[in-house]
Formats: structure tokens, sequence, C-alpha cells
């Protein structure tokens, strides 16, 4: 089964979705901060498109999605990146999401050598979270004009860690780990094509324009 969180009235196609307010298309009505109301390894998809910032208690909420996930099970998740000054500023939001996110979703981290560094925290210990997810993939999606392709991969790494405003989304796709898995085995997960929000769509067919465009 594939699941929409927090669907609202664009329900992804051939998802359960799922929203605590009864939409058009919303399929299971629910409050995630209090339980997902079905039964454990159900999914084994699962987006959660620009809803998690919202959520009183992201730890709470990602042990429900565990639960309900089957071993190797991919979450998708896309999310405000936190050094942008209109999330900051959001009074709504109350949970953030950066490069360093993904290190403090398991306790047996993996980085895949395709996606984007996710750094090592320094100074503070890194509990052991109730769950286990493992980065497959990590996409940064840059505001204007670092969006542009003016700018090279490695200016934009540096532009990104030396200032605010430089990206606006960021997108993760992680794996659900129940059981024992070799480091072959998800470097293998990481390779894989997978499902992500339609809202990325629009985004890309503008960029691939620009690109175009300017040669």
């Amino acid at each position: 089964m594939k699941i929409d969180i927090g669907c609202g009235s664009a329900k992804e196609l051939g998802y359960l979705g799922i929203d605590c307010i009864s939409y058009p298309g919303v399929d299971l009505v629910c409050d995630i901060n209090k339980g997902i109301p079905l039964p454990d390894n159900t999914a084994e998809f699962i987006m959660a498109s620009r809803v998690l910032p919202y959520v009183s208690n992201l730890f709470a909420v990602m042990k429900e999605i565990h639960r309900i996930s089957i071993h190797k099970a991919v979450v998708c998740i896309l999310a405000p990146y936190a050094h942008s000054f209109p999330h900051v500023s959001n009074p709504f939001f109350k949970q953030k999401f950066d490069e360093y996110t993904p290190r403090y979703f398991t306790n047996r981290f993996f980085q895949p050598s395709a996606s984007p560094l996710s750094p090592v925290i320094p100074d503070y210990p890194v509990p052991s979270p109730p769950f286990d997810y493992r980065l497959l993939r990590m996409e940064l999606f840059y505001q204007y004009p670092f969006n542009d392709s003016l700018y090279e991969a490695e200016e934009l790494e540096i532009l990104k860690t030396l200032q605010s405003n430089v990206v606006h989304e960021i997108m993760y796709h992680f794996a659900v780990i129940k059981k024992e898995i070799t480091p072959e085995e998800l470097e293998t997960m990481s390779r894989n094509h997978y499902p992500e929000p339609r809202v990325l769509l629009e985004r890309r067919l503008l960029s691939q324009h620009r690109q175009d465009f300017s040669k």
C-alpha cells in the first residue's frame, strides 16, 4: 500500500490519503499527532509532502510511520529548509529540517554515495531514536537566484553554509529498517528511482526550461 500523509485536497494518484480534515479524496481522517489507525507493517511507500513541519512531536509521528511501514519501505519527505527566513519566521512551523536531520533518525547512519552529504553532528551526542530510518537520497531545492545554472555545485555548497536564504526546500527518501541490512543493500536501494511529490514537477519543468533557454 502507498500512503499520502497530509494529502489535503491534492492526494497523490493511487495513494491512500490521510488528513486531519475531510477534504475531497481523503480516505482516512485522523490527527497523526495522536496516532495513525492502521495495522503494523501496512505501507510499502509513504509520502509526507510539506506536512511534518506542523506536527507537535516529530519523533512520535515518525515512530507511527515506522510502525505502519514494512521493512525496507520508503518514506519520502518534502519539507521547508530550516535556514530560510520565510520558514524561520513562520509561527505554524514546529519542526525544522536540513542536512543534519537524517543523522537524528537512526543510530546506524548510512551515507549514500550519490546523495549530498549529511554532515557529522559536532559537539553534542545524538540520542538513539525509537525507530530506524536510513537515508537513501537527499535533494536541495535552491531559491532564486541560486537556482540558476550560473552557480556551480561547489559554490552553492559554500553559499548555503555561510548564509541563509539560499535553499528553499529539502527532500529526503528514507528506508524503513526493521531487520538487519547491509550497506550494499542500502547502496543498491539508494540508486533506485522513487516517487516524489507532484508539486515538484512544475519546479523541475521550470528549471529545465531555464537551462534550455541559457544554452
